[in-house]
């Protein structure tokens, strides 16, 4: 998968080259070049850290211990149970999905504690 600047400049890179990059150097963000077809029949039934692993993989396909970052995060020790992000139903029709179950109790977990792994990962 390559990544693109919004701006048009620069030539496409690998999401490992920009992880640490933040914006591209023209000013723009980084975005994929293309978007991979979703496989939702294949995914229906996954759990989390397989969920993630699987479309995380299409975006970050130069990240080969992902599988295994995917794994030491999405833990049920880190977010209070296997089902990471549980579905509460609370009333017929009426959902809520739980995104406060990590460390800090905010939804922002679901991102930034994969985030520092693959900081980790880069040595920094």
């Amino acid at each position: 998968m390559l990544y693109v600047s919004t701006r048009g400049g620069g030539k496409p890179q690998r999401f490992s080259d920009i992880l640490l990059e933040g914006l591209a150097a023209d000013g723009g963000l980084y975005v994929p070049e293309r978007f991979p077809k979703a496989d939702l029949a294949r995914w229906r039934h996954l759990s989390y850290p397989a969920l993630a692993s699987a479309i995380l993989s299409e975006f970050m396909d130069d990240v080969p211990a992902l599988p295994a970052l995917v794994e030491r995060t999405y833990t049920g020790r880190i977010f209070g149970g296997d089902e990471v992000t549980p579905l509460k139903t609370l009333e017929p029709g009426l959902h809520l999905l739980a995104l406060s179950n990590g460390p800090s109790a905010a939804f922002k977990d679901i991102a930034m504690q994969l985030l520092g792994n693959l900081f980790e990962g880069k040595r920094l």
